[in-house]
């Protein structure tokens, strides 16, 4: 990691220049002064997708999903879980396929659940199924080492 890091606010999408040792420190957005780092999954929609995505430094775990699905239902808590504990290290988002067709279709989502990690814009793991948290962040960790 550089010695200063973009990320996006999650409230007004505005890009915010962070020190990477500062991201624990509870940082807040220079324009509308919520706290940059919530530790609560956001949702992409494909008029925010390219800001969050490509324009972090923050690796971005996404959440391929849908209302209808039994297992995306399951793993909900499973990923509000690995958003607290990927705060200050990631960005965990969902993107819920029905409303976000054309995103899902895209990436080729096929089925639901599907878990992908991007790093500046680029998809570089994804993985389909339900997970506990322990192998959610064993694989992210493992992909982003």
């Amino acid at each position: 990691m550089s010695d200063t890091l973009n990320v996006v606010c999650p409230d007004c999408d505005a890009i915010n220049r962070v020190a990477a040792a500062r991201l624990g420190d509870g940082p807040i957005c220079g324009v509308c002064k919520q706290p940059l780092l919530p530790g609560t999954p956001l949702t992409l929609t494909a008029a925010n997708f390219d800001r969050h995505v490509g324009q972090s430094d923050l690796p971005v775990l996404v959440d391929f999903w849908a209302p209808w699905c039994g297992p995306c239902k399951m793993m909900a808590p499973v990923i509000d879980r690995a958003a607290e504990a990927l705060a200050t290290s990631a960005r965990v988002a969902k993107i819920d396929t029905e409303s976000e067709q054309a995103l899902a279709a895209h990436f080729a989502i096929r089925s639901i659940p599907t878990l992908a990690i991007f790093r500046k814009g680029k998809l570089i793991a994804r993985q389909s199924g339900a997970v506990d948290l322990k192998h959610l962040l064993d694989w992210f960790n493992a992909q982003t080492a």
